[in-house]
Formats: C-alpha cells, structure tokens, sequence
C-alpha cells in the first residue's frame, strides 16, 4: 500500500488499547514486525501481539520507571533509559524479566536512543549534552561526544553513520568509525522558538531526515542536502 495522502485520510481508528494509566511515553516495533512494545509512566511495558491486535503480556519496572525503550534484534531483549532513581540505561530479557547488563553514564535525563541496524551497537544522547556509543555486549561506554546543546540522535539505514540534532537548531552527520574527527557535514536550520526537536529518524532509503518536535510540526529534511523539504 502507498501511503498517499488520500490514503492516509481514509484511515480511522480501529482499536483502542487502554492497558496503561498514565502517559505513553514511547514505543518499539520488534524488528520481525509481530511485536510492539510500549513504556509508560506507570512503570510498565506492555508487549502486544501485532497479529491478533491484542496486548499479550505486561512487564514492571517500578524501581527504576521506563522512558523510552527500543528492541535489540532479538525480538525477547529491549533497551530502555529509565526515569526514576538514575539515569542508567537498562538491557532486559522479556523472556524471564531479568536485567542482562546495565550501562551507567549519563547523569541527566535520556533523551534519545537508536539501536544499530547492522550489530549490537547502540547510541544514546542525554540532556547532559553528551551522545554515548555503547556495545550490547559491555557495560562501557565505547565512544563519547561532548556537544554545545541538547542532542536528538540516530543510525542511518546501513548503520554507517548516525546524525544528531543539536539544540534544535542544526543537525550533524557523523562517521561511525571517526566520529572523533567531527561531523563530515552540517545542517544550519531556522530556530523555531515555539518547539523544541524530540527525535530524529532516517528515511528507510537513508535520503530523507524526520524531525520531530514537542510542537505542532514535523520537519522533512534531505539527508544530502539539509534543505527542509516539508
């Protein structure tokens, strides 16, 4: 199906999930595509099954509460920064609810997590203006940028290389194998002072750069060129 506009305007709302009493704060489709995961403020992942449209199983985390989450490639094992207590990003089994590794250094609030699409590399960028590079299988961090602002960040499509958002205001792109080096380009945009960016995220043609904000608007960006497109 081409999701024109015509299309996207036929659709309405086919089901309504109510298993959360508080606010939704992110969610995660499982790379098979079976599965989404969701996080909430009531410090709970609910997992639903995407065939049968119903929500299967529902895991807590009321020590640490749960922000934004991300599947591995394994379908059974997620990521997620937490909310309450610290700051650590968690690595949890959904088979038998137990924490595989815990990856401790940012000290303010998580604000964007990507998972490679190639390996077991994932990046995390926090309100303490750092993005970390991190490694499933180590609980150290494996690379670390200090930034002039806030960061939004993510992988492309081939996991070459990620761009992160900076203060809402310019995006960067980096190479995965020198990104101590610095950015290989730069996108200058106008400042929007009535939002802020909340996440970045690749085109799965790696051409287009979707910003989206805490405001009424989402920007398209040519991942080549930095022109806003829409």
């Amino acid at each position: 199906m081409k999701l024109t506009d015509n299309v996207l305007r036929s659709f309405r709302v086919a089901k309504v999930f109510r298993e959360n009493s508080d606010k939704i704060n992110c969610f995660d489709f499982s790379s098979n595509g079976e599965t989404i995961i969701s996080s909430s403020d009531d410090d709970s992942l609910v997992l639903y099954d995407c065939q049968e449209g119903k929500p299967k199983r529902t895991l807590y985390s009321k020590k640490y509460g749960v922000d934004l989450i991300r599947y591995t490639h394994a379908a059974n094992t997620v990521v997620y920064s937490s909310n309450k207590i610290d700051d650590t990003i968690r690595y949890l089994s959904l088979h038998d609810n137990k924490y595989i590794r815990y990856f401790p250094g940012h000290n303010k609030r998580v604000t964007s997590l990507s998972m490679s699409p190639v390996d077991d590399t994932f990046i995390s960028g926090s309100l303490d203006k750092t993005i970390r590079l991190w490694d499933l299988r180590s609980p150290n961090c494996q690379g670390l940028m200090h930034l002039q602002g806030k960061p939004v960040c993510s992988f492309d499509p081939e996991g070459l290389i990620f761009a992160a958002g900076i203060n809402s205001e310019m995006v960067k792109l980096y190479d995965l194998r020198s990104f101590d080096k610095g950015p290989f380009a730069t996108f200058k945009l106008q400042y929007d002072r009535t939002c802020e960016w909340t996440g970045l995220k690749f085109s799965n043609d790696g051409k287009l750069i979707l910003l989206s904000t805490n405001g009424g608007a989402l920007r398209i960006l040519d991942a080549f060129k930095g022109a806003v497109l829409s």
